[in-house]
């Protein structure tokens, strides 16, 4: 069975949605252009298919458009949607088909405009009630399914009893991680700038360099009416605008490999405990890998809030110096469908600056749904 091994991985910078420098570029055009980033990177290699993950668009494959403007038109597309962790499936996906011996070649990740995305809009009684989201899960009193700072950041803080104060340190530390990391051009391998109509875009720009512990502290609560709820927009991750697409090859074609795909999985919890997903799916990960969580160098855990990510950190009783080390979805921002192949992007290439090891990306996704992927850098 061949492997399945990364040969090129790229993404947009990240941007803050509705008022950032992505807020009139489509998910189309963001797809277009980092296909074609990556196509540029892989020379004249045949192309077998293109899979992207999507979660807001409601029809259509944005692969497939993609493909075309790429000038790929004799290669087809898939659209995959794991909610948060889209981007993720779509590279098991492409792994998975390669590892088979179905295909040799797939550009797979995830595209995201939360600016742009249609809004949907349904009738209750004899009203149209326009929302933003449609539900991931049945509501649910302890999981209501269009309040994920309720389902996913305050369930989360509770399970790990994790305090306000610890929230606003990990989104604090996520910050500077984050600038820490543009300042130091760690982003620039894997950042393609893309031309907009406010001009070119280089820089993640959701990062606050001003903030500060105070500044967290004085944000009111998302639900003052609950007793001890401590969730803000301080310690909760952004909507954002972004794509990441990452080329995976058969091993057997011999073109140089940055990663290679070890494993991965994909778990179901109940809603209510849908932050604590990769407490589930990192171990299964790891042991399909027939590894352990001492083995791993690195880990990309998503913070869709702080709270979700501590809690899986304290509970899987990992080392915070090797979570999350280049920021995360309370500092980077969330492009959601976009967020998993981010964040194996940028795993990839931390790895790599670090001279190898092994690698873990795991997030949580709507209605009690968790992956992970495993992956190693060679020295």
């Amino acid at each position: 069975m061949p492997e399945a091994v990364i040969v090129a991985a790229r993404r947009t910078p990240i941007g803050t949605a509705f008022k950032g420098s992505l807020r009139d570029t489509d998910a189309f055009d963001l797809a277009e252009h980092t296909v074609s980033a990556v196509v540029e990177d892989l020379g004249s290699a045949p192309i077998d298919d293109v899979i992207l993950g999507e979660g807001l668009y409601g029809g259509g494959v944005i692969a497939r458009h993609a493909a075309i403007t790429a000038g790929l038109v004799d290669v087809p597309g898939l659209a995959v949607n794991r909610h948060c962790a889209a981007g993720l499936a779509a590279v098991q996906t492409a792994a998975g088909s390669i590892r088979a011996g179905m295909d040799k070649l797939i550009l797979a990740g995830g595209v995201n405009s939360a600016s742009t995305s249609p809004r949907q809009s349904f009738r209750v009684g004899e009203e149209w009630i326009e929302r933003w989201m449609p539900p991931t899960h049945p509501n649910q009193s302890d999981a209501p399914n269009r309040d994920m700072s309720i389902t996913v950041g305050w369930n989360s803080a509770l399970a790990a009893g994790i305090s306000r104060m610890e929230m606003d340190e990990w989104a604090l530390r996520s910050h500077r991680n984050a600038i820490g990391a543009i300042d130091e051009g760690r982003f620039d391998d894997e950042v393609v700038p893309i031309k907009t109509v406010h001009g070119l875009f280089e820089v993640d720009e959701h990062p606050r360099r001003e903030t500060s512990m105070e500044k967290l502290a004085a944000l009111k609560p998302l639900h003052p009416e609950i007793e001890g709820f401590s969730i803000t927009a301080g310690n909760a991750s952004g909507a954002n605008d972004a794509a990441a697409v990452l080329a995976v090859a058969s091993d057997e074609l011999g073109m140089p490999a940055l990663a290679t795909v070890r494993s991965w999985s994909s778990v179901g919890v109940g809603p209510a405990q849908t932050g604590l997903s990769p407490v589930t799916a990192i171990p299964k990960a790891l042991e399909r890998a027939g590894l352990s969580l001492a083995d791993v160098d690195l880990f990309e855990i998503n913070e869709a809030f702080a709270a979700n990510c501590l809690a899986c950190v304290r509970l899987l009783d990992i080392d915070p110096d090797i979570v999350n080390v280049s920021g995360s979805g309370c500092s980077l921002g969330h492009p959601v469908a976009a967020s998993g192949a981010r964040m194996l992007t940028t795993l990839v290439y931390e790895l790599r600056r670090r001279g190898g090891g092994i690698g873990v990306a795991s997030m949580c996704a709507g209605g009690g749904l968790g992956s992970a992927t495993v992956i190693e850098v060679h020295g």
